[in-house]
C-alpha cells in the first residue's frame, strides 16, 4: 500500500505545462494525482505579463487544486519559483525537485542572457524559427513536440529574467526544511552553482541524468520519471494522507 502524492510540475521559460504531458501520463499510470499549470506569460496565460507574484500565485492555485500539499517538480525558470514557493510556503510542499536550476540567477550570466534574447526578439519573427529549430534539434521528437504544443511565448523573456533576477534561491533553499533533490543533466550549462545549491539546503541530495541536457525531464524523459517514482516512494514514507493502492 503506497500512499498517492500529489505532484504539481513548473515549467520552464519559454515553455507551457504541455512540455510535462509525457511525465503526467506515467505518473497517472501510476495513480499519483498530477497537475502541470501555466506560468504567467505562457501557454493559456501567454497574454499575461510575467511578475514574481503571478508565478507564485499560479503555483499556490495548483497546489490548492491538488488537495493543499504536493511533491513540487520545476525545470529550468520553473525550478527557481518552486524553490521560492517552498520557502516561503513549507506547509504546503512535502518535497521539493528543482531541475536544471542550480546557477545563481544574478551577475554576467543573467546579464548575457538577457542581452541574447533582446537581440533575438529584433528578428523579423521574434525568434520564432530560431527557438521552434533548436527545440526540434536539441530535444527527441516527442519532447520537442510537447515543448511547442502551448504555443511560444515570443515576448516573456526579458520580464521573465528580469523577476527572475530578483529571486535568491540559496538564501530561500537554506529556509525550506524538507526534502530536496536537485536533479541535473550531466550536459546542462546551467550547472555551474550545484555544489553551492546543494550546500544552502537543509536537507539535500544532488542527482546528475547521463547524457541528458538542460531540459532533463524531455531529454530523458524514461531516466527522470525513474528518478522521480525514488522520489515519490521517499516522500511517500511520512505522507500523512490518505492510503491508495497503487500495486492493482
Amino acid at each position: 500500500m503506497t500512499p498517492a502524492v500529489p505532484v504539481l510540475f513548473v515549467h520552464g521559460i519559454r515553455t507551457s505545462g504541455t512540455m510535462w504531458r509525457r511525465q503526467l501520463s506515467m505518473l497517472g499510470e501510476a495513480g499519483h494525482p498530477a497537475l502541470a499549470i501555466d506560468l504567467p506569460g505562457h501557454g493559456a496565460r501567454m497574454d499575461e505579463t510575467f511578475t514574481v507574484a503571478g508565478a507564485l500565485a499560479a503555483i499556490d492555485e495548483g497546489v490548492a487544486a491538488l488537495g493543499g500539499r504536493v511533491l513540487l517538480v520545476g525545470v529550468s525558470l520553473g525550478g527557481y519559483y518552486a524553490i521560492e514557493y517552498a520557502a516561503r510556503h513549507p506547509q504546503k510542499v512535502a518535497g521539493l525537485v528543482a531541475a536544471g536550476s542550480c546557477a545563481l540567477p544574478a551577475g554576467w550570466l543573467l546579464d548575457a542572457y538577457r542581452g541574447l534574447a533582446r537581440l533575438i526578439r529584433r528578428l523579423p519573427d521574434q525568434g520564432l524559427w530560431l527557438h521552434t529549430t533548436l527545440v526540434r534539434v536539441l530535444l527527441p521528437s516527442a519532447g520537442a513536440a510537447d515543448t511547442l504544443a502551448g504555443g511560444v511565448p515570443l515576448t516573456v523573456m526579458d520580464a521573465g529574467l528580469g523577476a527572475t533576477g530578483s529571486l535568491r534561491p540559496l538564501d530561500s533553499l537554506a529556509r525550506y526544511p524538507g526534502p530536496v533533490w536537485l536533479v541535473n543533466g550531466s550536459l546542462d550549462q546551467f550547472r555551474l552553482h550545484e555544489r553551492r545549491f546543494l550546500a544552502a539546503c537543509q536537507d539535500g541530495r544532488l542527482v546528475i541524468v547521463p547524457r541528458a541536457s538542460h531540459l532533463v525531464s524531455l531529454a530523458q524523459p524514461e531516466r527522470f520519471a525513474a528518478v522521480l517514482s525514488g522520489i515519490l516512494t521517499e516522500v511517500a514514507i511520512d505522507w500523512p494522507g490518505p492510503i491508495v493502492d497503487l500495486s492493482e
